[in-house]
């Protein structure tokens, strides 16, 4: 996906969560070689309903001193760092801005989020709406050169986890790690031989992965339980777990599948919520 034209675009509110963030977004970008977007959103709708032009300004002079110790922490690590001072809502901008970027990276919660939630519901709406890959950087992670643990990724043969398994080898590929590819049967259709008939298919489509992507090992794992749990099971491990957003049990009309609102809530490492339809170049 080189030569988006935002590179990795990170949610930046100053916020110790969105510092989370952009740690992992700015490691992120120089192990790819890709530009670094920190964006600032500092419009919030309240200040529309105020409609006070002084009020708007001071808003935005406070955004622009917040993206700016932003910047100068990226640009400490980058060379090529953009700052984004934009008007909007946070969720909604980057939504917006997905569609040319990489990945957008966002914290579990900013200055905005409910004290003791476990997710904003920024990074809520950024997963569930914005195209292409998001990240949301929660829990113990890693940098991208001291990498001891996997990457987990979710394979149910939907459109969503094929795109996640393919965002899983790369990252696997970047940090010299394995890849822990996992099949819940506990998903399979309720119907005679299903979860016979969804091991032979994801053992058939690991089989061309591997043949693609031979340079990274890759340990299958099948597990008879909820994939819930199996997945949160093995990210305790892992230093990133990449889920489709919808799989193939997803109800048309859900913009994020049950399994990854619960994994967004709990998982232990970061999560790559990815969308089957990625923007191209």
């Amino acid at each position: 996906m080189a030569g988006m034209s935002e590179g990795i675009i990170a949610g930046y509110d100053g916020s110790l969560g969105s510092d989370e963030a952009l740690r992992w977004a700015a490691r992120e970008a120089a192990a790819r070689g890709t530009a670094l977007t920190i964006c600032h959103a500092w419009a919030p709708e309240y200040l529309t309903l105020i409609g006070d032009p002084v009020v708007c300004e001071l808003a935005r002079k406070h955004g622009a001193e917040v993206l700016a110790r932003g910047v100068r922490y990226a640009a400490s690590a980058l060379d090529d760092v953009r700052p984004d001072l934009a008007e909007g809502s946070p969720a909604q901008v980057l939504c917006e801005r997905s569609g040319s970027a990489e990945m957008v990276v966002v914290g579990t919660r900013g200055h905005g989020g409910l004290t003791g939630a476990p997710l904003g519901s920024v990074p809520w709406q950024v997963a569930g709406h914005a195209q292409g890959r998001v990240v949301v950087v929660r829990g113990q992670w890693l940098p991208v050169n001291q990498s001891p643990g996997p990457i987990v990724v979710g394979v149910d043969g939907s459109p969503a986890s094929e795109a996640a398994l393919t965002f899983a080898f790369e990252e696997a590929a970047l940090r010299d790690v394995y890849v822990v590819a996992l099949c819940a049967l506990a998903d399979s259709p309720g119907t005679l031989g299903g979860a016979r008939q969804m091991e032979e298919d994801f053992n058939h489509t690991m089989t061309i992965q591997e043949k693609e992507h031979s340079g990274v090992t890759v340990v299958r794992q099948v597990a008879v339980g909820s994939p819930r749990s199996a997945l949160l099971t093995a990210a305790g491990s892992a230093q990133l777990l990449a889920v489709g957003s919808r799989g193939l049990g997803g109800l048309a009309g859900m913009r994020l599948g049950s399994v990854v609102q619960a994994v967004l809530h709990h998982s232990p490492c970061p999560v790559a919520v990815v969308h089957p339809h990625a923007p191209q170049p």
